[in-house]
């Protein structure tokens, strides 16, 4: 059967189709022993050897995992780090290779999916299910109900050194601790920037305190102890591919 190079690498639990995009361009994959940098390149699963930094994949035939990790500030979600940083995948021991769905920054804690199903990955990470993120925000001084209403209509961030103006939110303010003077928010978001949150509070000359993703679509991570996880049920599974 003939399939795309990056669906290949995500079968085979490497990572998301996106990110398998970049292994390619970087020249860590090879066919045959021939290195491959072309996107889009087909591969014949049954004819074709496929490796990843020089050893040889195959897609994963055992069943799929869902994990719901609570992720505590100082891990990072790359699979391994150049820096020697602790990552997720420290906090989950499976015996199977799995892979983060999106990215939470170092220092922002909350809900992250963890899955060896790279379909699923493609398919809740697409801008166009536009499943919303809430996260709890604390920021500096006391917000205005203006400043709520720019983050409600949109905001310009910079994305990757473009202008981007942000799609409308969903913001509650929950808190106002006019002793600290301190503001805590709940933002909802249906967008995956890098960063996003942070950069929205900032063209609103917020500083961000701590910032903690409070649920992916309908689940919340509430009931996780920070650092554990869970496994997602069936349906929470089939309510996010639904989005």
């Amino acid at each position: 059967m003939e399939i795309r190079l990056q669906k290949y690498l995500a079968d085979c639990g490497i990572a998301s189709r996106r990110k398998s995009e970049d292994l390619i361009l970087q020249g860590k994959v090879m066919v045959n022993n021939q290195v491959v940098k072309e996107l889009g390149t087909k591969i014949d699963t049954e004819k074709d050897e496929v490796k990843f930094s020089g050893k040889v994949i195959k897609p994963q035939n055992d069943e799929y995992i869902y994990i719901l990790l609570n992720k505590p500030i100082g891990y990072v979600t790359t699979l391994t780090d150049q820096f020697d940083r602790p990552t997720v995948l420290d906090l989950v021991k499976v015996n199977k290779r799995i892979v983060p769905v999106g990215r939470l920054d170092m220092f922002t804690s909350g809900a992250l999916i963890l899955t060896n199903d790279g379909d699923f990955v493609y398919q809740v990470t697409h801008p166009k299910h536009e499943i919303e993120k809430t996260y709890t925000v604390t920021v500096v001084g006391k917000i205005t109900n203006n400043e709520v209403d720019k983050l409600r209509n949109g905001v310009e961030i910079d994305d990757n050194g473009v202008p981007y103006q942000t799609k409308p939110a969903k913001v509650k303010i929950l808190h106002i601790d006019e002793e600290k003077k301190q503001s805590r928010l709940a933002i909802t978001i249906h967008e995956g920037k890098n960063r996003q949150v942070r950069k929205m509070c900032d063209a609103i000359n917020k500083k961000v305190l701590a910032l903690h993703r409070a649920k992916i679509g309908d689940i919340e991570v509430k009931n996780v102890e920070l650092g554990k996880w869970r496994y997602l049920k069936p349906k929470e599974v089939q309510n996010l591919l639904k989005k």
